[in-house]
């Protein structure tokens, strides 16, 4: 999900994905700074999930927690380990998948180095492969995020979420190395992100 202006606009759809993936017997994982959790917490409530009955049996878990920075920096496998023990869990615990979201510019923590974005999409991909019961949102502020790596975003997934009834096949996606996205992640690709900002207003 690509957005522009407060990230407050994306709290209703993302809020309908986690219920409708609660729904689905998933385990659901909300991760982003702690007004946006905040914020997630009351459109949930305001739609009918009881939060905390859902976050006492396991189900839902929203957080703001830096555990995956080493020494205030992201680095890819901390990142990586913690989704695929969390899918694990996930299905040991009985659920059918985990369902993960969260904001690229929290995920990459304060010193928001955005050169490692494609090699992490390319890591992120596989445990994807790796693990089927796994599904997720990355969510792209374009306002906060450099241009290039919200290109780089868009060549790295195969699927753009638009609402929590609508998500698109990505034209432009590369099924290829972090070096191949790069080559394709040109400023052409400027008007489509415009189309798809245009789609969440």
């Amino acid at each position: 999900m690509i957005y522009e202006g407060a990230p407050s606009r994306t709290l209703p759809a993302v809020a309908t994905a986690l219920r409708n993936a609660l729904a689905a017997g998933m385990r659901c994982m909300y991760l982003n700074s702690r007004a946006m959790v905040a914020g997630v917490r009351s459109q949930l409530y305001a739609s009918g999930t009881n939060v905390e009955r859902e976050i006492a049996k396991g189900a839902l878990i929203l957080s703001s927690e830096y555990d995956h920075l080493v020494d205030g920096r992201f680095v890819i496998d901390p990142m990586i380990d913690m989704l695929e023990d969390a899918v694990r869990q996930a299905l040991a615990d009985g659920y059918t998948g985990l369902f993960a979201t969260g904001d690229m510019t929290w995920e990459f923590g304060p010193d928001k180095d955005f050169s490692k974005l494609l090699d992490y999409e390319w890591r992120l991909e596989q445990v994807f492969r790796k693990q089927p019961a796994l599904s997720d949102i990355c969510q792209y502020h374009r306002d906060l995020i450099p241009a290039q790596a919200v290109r780089d975003g868009l060549v790295s997934h195969g699927t753009t979420f638009i609402n929590a009834t609508l998500t698109q096949l990505n034209p432009h996606y590369v099924l290829g190395t972090a070096s191949e996205r790069k080559t394709a992640a040109t400023s052409a690709l400027d008007v489509m992100l415009a189309s798809l900002i245009a789609q969440l207003a």
